[in-house]
């Protein structure tokens, strides 16, 4: 009966509290609200691991040249050891770094690397850093020379992408090897080059560290480890402060070296790769854990990096080829055009870059997609700001893509046009925003609409990225030929590592 009792009064109680509950909430002003949707556009799910922000500028650079001029341009040395006398340096006319950016954009190049410091410590400017520098230069000419100062005011006048090189070794340097080289030496000669433009896109650092040197008269063989020597996060921290847009190429860890120097990237080239971990920079990893795309540096001329009397300038032809297989390969290009001893490019190179330039324009210039009708196996759902439609592909906007549904893998997309189209390339972009996605892929084409033949047999199809071209005769060195006359293209995703997006597709 107790239990019966208690049971009762602890209901009694309940309902008392619940009725004082509700008298509560009715005294208080009740509203409607809309519940915000967590995906209302329906976007692809990051495929990680993605570029940041100043990845992606940097990537859209694409092509872009290296200048190396420097003391060796007057030693005719490739490394100096680090003992030239500062006035070996004397330029015969003012260093000209406005002819040299006029030259390469000609060619289509969108900006340039000044090396203004290489092995030999001499650096291009008057830095308060070390007396190895212009301010001791054999001639006037030389004494009033600050590469790192003209070349940027003459990229941002033409509206041009710029950088710097600067050799962390230093063969010049009685610190080198010590502690206080890398905060009283290194890092501030690059937090001085940081100054001279926040909106740099590059700086580089050359992967040869250490070795025999003058080092300021100890004539020493010194090794450091490069991995923990630089203070490399300190170093991108601070000048990315200064320079939020610049991205530090090699050591500073921002974007990898291909690994050749010929100009070159692997048909199959992820943008990822492991920190560290075992890998070849021409291939990138498929399960790499971070965004570490590819650049490929080439030599225009038949030298080394630095001028050379008697050096010729490679073909138009064989540059040409470079870009296919480096642009084309999801890889940037860097292509060194070295400065003479007057400090300006020959006109044997002014030339041939011009030449390239045009080459480039009619090989790659007239796009036949736009013009062409597209269909696709599949449509990603529309969300409510963004559609993920096919003709997303065509319409010159890079933040615009065609996207299928989560879970598909394979896709095809067709174009068709009215009349027979003489094609010879096939340029495909994936939105890596997004992440890089696509494994497979095969080409077809159709004289008729319907009967389909093989393309670019003899490539390997497999990755996209950023950019992919594809010659469609399959050779890169011999790939402007006759073309195909085709009233149908079909583009067939074969695997992805997860539904496939293209921002661009290009038919040439």
């Amino acid at each position: 009966m107790k239990h019966r009792t208690l049971t009762y009064l602890m209901c009694l109680t309940l309902a008392y509290a619940i009725m004082a509950t509700n008298s509560m909430l009715a005294q208080q002003p009740f509203e409607l609200t809309d519940e915000a949707l967590t995906w209302p556009d329906n976007e692809p799910a990051p495929c990680q691991p993605v570029p940041t922000e100043r990845q992606l500028a940097w990537n859209e650079t694409e092509f872009y040249a290296f200048f190396h001029y420097g003391m060796n341009t007057y030693t005719g040395k490739e490394w100096g050891n680090g003992d030239e006398k500062e006035s070996i340096f004397a330029p015969t006319a003012a260093p000209n770094p406005r002819q040299w950016l006029e030259a390469v954009k000609a060619a289509g190049m969108k900006g340039g690397i000044a090396v203004v410091k290489h092995h030999d410590g001499f650096c291009l400017w008057p830095t308060a850093t070390t007396t190895h520098n212009v301010s001791g230069a054999g001639n006037a000419y030389g004494r009033a020379t600050n590469i790192p100062r003209d070349f940027a005011a003459a990229a941002q006048a033409l509206g041009m992408k710029y950088g710097f090189y600067v050799s962390p070794w230093d063969r010049n340097s009685a610190f080198y090897g010590e502690d206080n080289y890398v905060t009283d030496v290194f890092l501030r000669q690059c937090l001085e080059l940081a100054e001279y433009g926040s909106d740099q896109f590059e700086m580089w650092f050359d992967g040869a560290n250490g070795g025999t040197g003058y080092y300021g008269g100890r004539n020493a063989n010194v090794s450091v480890d490069a991995s923990i020597y630089y203070d490399i996060p300190n170093l991108r921290a601070r000048v990315h402060q200064i320079a939020p847009n610049c991205v530090m190429w090699g050591v500073g860890g921002e974007a990898r070296w291909i690994g050749n120097e010929q100009g070159w990237a692997g048909e199959t080239n992820w943008a990822m790769a492991d920190r560290g971990g075992s890998f070849t920079g021409m291939y990138g990893q498929e399960q790499g854990w971070i965004w570490l795309p590819g650049e490929s540096d080439a030599k225009a001329t038949s030298g080394g990096w630095f001028w050379h009397n008697g050096e010729t300038v490679l073909s138009a032809e064989r540059l040409f080829q470079m870009y296919l297989e480096t642009v084309g390969r999801n890889a940037t290009l860097i292509l060194n055009c070295p400065p003479d001893k007057s400090g300006a490019l020959p006109q044997a190179t002014v030339n041939r870059l011009a030449e390239l330039g045009k080459m480039l324009g009619q090989r790659l210039g007239k796009d036949l997609a736009p013009a062409a009708h597209i269909e696709v196996s599949e449509t990603r759902t529309a969300g409510a700001a963004r559609n993920y439609e096919a003709a997303n592909m065509t319409d010159a906007d890079k933040d615009t893509y065609w996207a299928a549904n989560d879970g598909t893998t394979a896709a095809t997309i067709t174009l068709t046009w009215d009349t027979p189209q003489t094609i010879r390339y096939l340029q495909l972009m994936e939105f890596i925003r997004k992440g890089q996605r696509i494994k497979r892929f095969h080409v077809e084409y159709a004289t008729d609409g319907s009967t389909w033949k093989p393309l670019a047999t003899t490539c390997e199809t497999t990755t996209v990225g950023y950019k992919r071209i594809i010659p469609l005769n399959g050779s890169t060195s011999s790939s402007y030929g006759n073309g195909y006359q085709a009233k149908a293209l079909r583009i067939s995703i074969d695997d992805s590592r997860a539904c496939p997006l293209l921002s661009s597709l290009s038919v040439f």
